[in-house]
């Protein structure tokens, strides 16, 4: 019998109930090769599928659970919280806590509102953005991905890069020509496109670091010539950190820069993995949301006093103090050992890293762009993918995600990781 049978029966009732039989495209592991391990339960730095098999988590339910699984107090925070009550559809004392801890963290936010998702939180800055600047065109860039809102799926990341979408049908032609997607790192095509456009840009929406193609990172004055733009053509700068918030620094990316956008959108991290998200910035642009302004957004379960308790708990343990120290120096000892046993085993990749945040390209590089990313040798990060996995080791199922360390992972799960790596790159050299 296969060791995975009950992860493969389910998938194939699965099939028959759900498209592709997941909820999520990437989830079905189109781009590897295999049929997809159905999880069962999380551990600290380990997940176990539905027969018993045990695998050390770079995905981290793609970059949330930066505390690891089951983290004792995230855990008892949402077990308390959900014995006063699931919902109310009213507000309640956490999300005021909730909302202040973030104004106080992250450098660009004055006021802030609770969504359920990060999609939810992109999709109302642009509304937002929109409205207080009678604007309709936005600038994206080439493999950044905010969410499945019809203004955004064009040149999209994450899972419509795994399966080659470059748009999506149901996306009327008039939205997506409002949107104009730019190369990541190319101020020069950010300059003309305003220029072409005088006065017609509402919002340049970014990942100040990149998780959906890959990590890329910012290069240097990237962030800094976009904010110097945006001021210049009176356009609004949305910084998209619903990943790298709470993660590349308390404060997220632009506290670990030092630039400050006008909106920024938050998810993951800031509900200790349970769905919420949160957008914000300036008090004069918030202030334009209803009820004290024109500009509509609701939702009933915005501020879910579980998920806003998820959160509490984990923001107060990533506050405690050496925790973002300690999250770098395993990062960078990770890419460090890995690049250098890729080296020895003559593998041809570049490991792009920022924070606690990785991705191994199967290119010799530079990876600065969606071009770049694209040049990644598909069959052999499918080789490696189903290597790392057979060692134990489970990474995002497609070349053009993040890995995700967390504080469970200890420094014997990093080092097993590398020999594991090394033992598949000498498999694949072998043929």
């Amino acid at each position: 019998m296969s060791p995975f049978a009950n992860s493969e029966r389910l998938f194939k009732i699965a099939s028959q109930l759900m498209p592709g039989g997941v909820n999520s495209p990437v989830r079905a592991w189109g781009a590897v090769g295999l049929s997809p391990r159905l999880i069962a339960r999380g551990e600290g730095a380990r997940i176990y599928d539905v027969d018993g098999n045990a695998y050390l988590d770079y995905v981290g339910s793609w970059g949330p659970l930066i505390l690891g699984h089951a983290y004792p107090e995230v855990v008892a925070a949402v077990q308390e919280a959900a014995a006063r009550g699931t919902s109310f559809g009213a507000s309640t004392p956490g999300e005021v806590e909730l909302a202040e801890m973030l104004v106080r963290a992250v450098p660009g936010l004055e006021m802030v509102r609770l969504v359920s998702s990060g999609t939810e939180a992109c999709m109302s800055a642009l509304r937002l953005a929109r409205g207080a600047t009678g604007r309709a065109r936005v600038i994206k860039f080439d493999g950044c991905y905010h969410g499945h809102a019809d203004s955004f799926l064009v040149a999209a990341g994450s899972g419509m890069l795994t399966h080659a979408i470059p748009g999506s049908p149901g996306v009327p032609g008039e939205i997506a020509d409002l949107t104009m997607s730019l190369p990541y790192n190319d101020l020069d095509a950010v300059a003309r496109a305003l220029k072409q456009h005088p006065g017609e840009v509402a919002a340049i929406f970014v990942e100040p670091v990149v998780g959906n193609m890959g990590v890329v990172p910012p290069q240097s004055g990237f962030l800094e010539g976009l904010r110097r733009l945006c001021d210049q053509e009176g356009c609004l700068l949305v910084f998209d950190e619903v990943i790298t918030g709470f993660r590349v620094a308390w404060g997220g990316a632009q506290a670990r820069y030092g630039i400050k956008p006008d909106l920024t959108c938050l998810g993951k991290i800031i509900g200790g993995g349970l769905p919420v998200g949160a957008y914000g910035g300036r008090r004069d642009l918030m202030a334009q949301m209803a009820p004290v302004g024109p500009i509509y957004q609701a939702g009933t379960l915005s501020g879910n006093p579980v998920a806003v308790a998820g959160g509490l708990a984990a923001l107060k343990a990533l506050k405690q103090a050496g925790t973002y120290e300690s999250l770098e120096e395993k990062g960078a000892w990770l890419a460090r050992e890995l690049s250098a046993a890729a080296a020895r085993q003559g593998a041809a990749v570049t490991i792009n890293r920022v924070a606690s945040m990785l991705t191994v390209f199967f290119t010799p590089g530079p990876v600065a762009n969606l071009n770049d990313a694209k040049k990644a040798d598909l069959n052999q990060f499918q080789r490696f993918f189903q290597g790392m996995l057979a060692e134990g080791v489970y990474l995002p199922c497609s070349q053009f995600e993040a890995w995700f360390v967390s504080t469970a992972h200890s420094q014997k799960d990093l080092e097993s990781t590398v020999a594991a790596a090394e033992r598949v790159w000498t498999g694949m050299a072998r043929g």
